[in-house]
């Protein structure tokens, strides 16, 4: 039964997770305590080894509730089974479209070998990516809600392909009833009025490449030329956020996020998020690179300081949030009565059959990251998917088919990792990556506690407003 419950403590609050519902309990010290021996059927057990450190009244009155919260499948719950539907050949609800398979700066971490991803540098043609909503039409059947992202390299090098693309999928939507949200991945070099304009007419979602501190930005992200890209990336981000109507996150449902990556040369990561906080911006991401056999990599040793920095980056995180000016990060949003459905649960992106990447010359990969990985071409638009085996062991590698997620804690909320981290690493995408796994789970508990401590207040809150409303009566 231990495998169905996490608990852990940090800055005074003691949580307990049962991995199975999901369900986030805040206990005290000792029920904490009591959940080292408590399984569910032993409650003398339980009172024997803890009589001596608490009142067996207390005790008895513990285990009552913890009985009440297991009829109510919110401890201990029963394991999750693989839903049959599951088991079937799943339709695609996104393409990752490789716009430009070149760039504009040469960013020292970058997985995709300067945006070529090892191939030639070249830039794809409207007929392709036309092409590709058709594939991505088909191939989503009754869906009607579908997901294009526009990446690279660097997809502004590529305007003429984007504008393309993007006329041609608000024509299919008024054809077929389906509906695409885009999205736009960009190092923000070529953002000017005039593509800024175009992009927020055309309800683009964005994510903004920056990496914190001006220093840390420069020294990671240099131009081809070698110079810095701060000056110029924060100077067009500014810009273009200040011209969406709701800013970071207008009222279509449109977003605009800053998505950092930290490295083993800047471990102290929280001054970056709070430098782009500083410099006015409000939904932020920060994640670890990863790398082989590079200064950058973060490694084993690294993890202690790691950890310790995810604990300080929810202290700056909760004290921005009390002073009145908080900022989202994405890490740490968790929603912990809502949670994803069983499929997302078991598998997460869905990367190699509900989720593609389209090359610039057509051909089809499980994800970006795979994009030129000898052994993981699927086919391409024109032959359509020919490796039919690959996806659908992409589909079977599940949480539940890999010896190392099936008993760990987080295997519900991380879905297993990154396969294309896993393939690099191990060179199977059922063998996670060990260091990715270190820090999401750090990750995770970090956001149960944010998630907890702000329930706590907003909860507050309301019993303070409602004491108020009872005196004034």
């Amino acid at each position: 039964m231990k495998d169905r419950i996490h608990k852990f403590e940090q800055t005074g609050t003691y949580i307990l997770l049962d991995v199975n519902s999901g369900a986030v309990h805040v206990i005290d010290k000792m029920i904490y305590d009591l959940m080292d021996t408590f399984d569910g059927k032993n409650d003398d057990d339980v009172v024997a080894a803890w009589q001596e450190t608490y009142r067996v009244e207390d005790i008895r009155e513990a285990l009552s509730e913890l009985h009440e919260l297991m009829d109510m499948e919110q401890l201990f719950a029963p394991d999750i089974d693989v839903p049959p539907t599951f088991r079937q050949h799943g339709l695609v609800k996104s393409l990752c479209l490789m716009i430009a398979q070149d760039c504009n700066l040469r960013c020292k971490y970058c997985f995709g070998d300067g945006g070529s991803y090892g191939q030639e540098r070249a830039v794809m043609t409207p007929d392709v990516g036309r092409q590709a909503i058709d594939f991505l039409i088909e191939k989503s059947g009754p869906r009607k809600h579908c997901e294009v992202d526009f990446f690279g390299g660097e997809p502004l090098m590529n305007m003429k392909t984007v504008k393309a693309v993007t006329e041609y999928a608000r024509q299919r939507e008024k054809e077929t009833g389906k509906k695409f949200k885009l999205t736009l991945t960009t190092n923000g070099m070529l953002l000017n009025d005039e593509n800024i304009q175009w992009l927020n007419d055309n309800d683009f979602s964005l994510v903004l490449s920056l990496d914190g501190r001006k220093e840390v930005h420069d020294a990671m992200r240099p131009d081809v030329g070698g110079h810095g890209s701060y000056d110029r990336a924060v100077k067009n981000f500014k810009k273009c956020i200040a011209s969406r109507k709701g800013g970071d996150w207008d009222y279509r449902g449109v977003y605009t996020y800053l998505r950092g990556t930290y490295t083993h040369n800047n471990l102290d990561f929280t001054n970056d998020v709070l430098s782009m906080h500083d410099e006015g911006f409000d939904i932020l991401s920060m994640e670890p690179v990863v790398l082989k056999d590079s200064p950058y990599a973060i490694t084993e040793d690294d993890l202690p300081r790691v950890c310790a920095e995810y604990d300080r980056l929810v202290d700056a995180y909760m004290k921005c949030r009390r002073e009145g000016h908080g900022f989202w990060f994405f890490h740490f949003n968790m929603d912990l009565s809502n949670g994803p459905c069983v499929a997302k649960r078991l598998s997460g992106c869905g990367a190699g059959h509900e989720y593609f990447a389209v090359a610039e010359n057509g051909d089809l990969y499980p994800c970006h990251q795979f994009v030129g990985r000898e052994g993981y071409r699927l086919g391409s638009l024109s032959e359509g998917v020919t490796n039919t085996e690959l996806p659908q062991y992409f589909r079977e590698s599940h949480v539940l088919n890999k010896a190392e997620c099936r008993d760990c804690w987080a295997r519900f909320f991380c879905s297993g990792g990154c396969h294309a981290n896993a393939d690099l690493f191990h060179g199977d995408i059922r063998a996670p990556y060990e260091i990715g796994c270190a820090i999401q789970k750090k990750r995770l508990e970090c956001a149960i506690l944010v998630q907890s401590l702000l329930a706590l207040e907003r909860n507050g809150q309301k019993d303070e407003a409602a004491d108020k409303n009872t005196a004034n009566a």
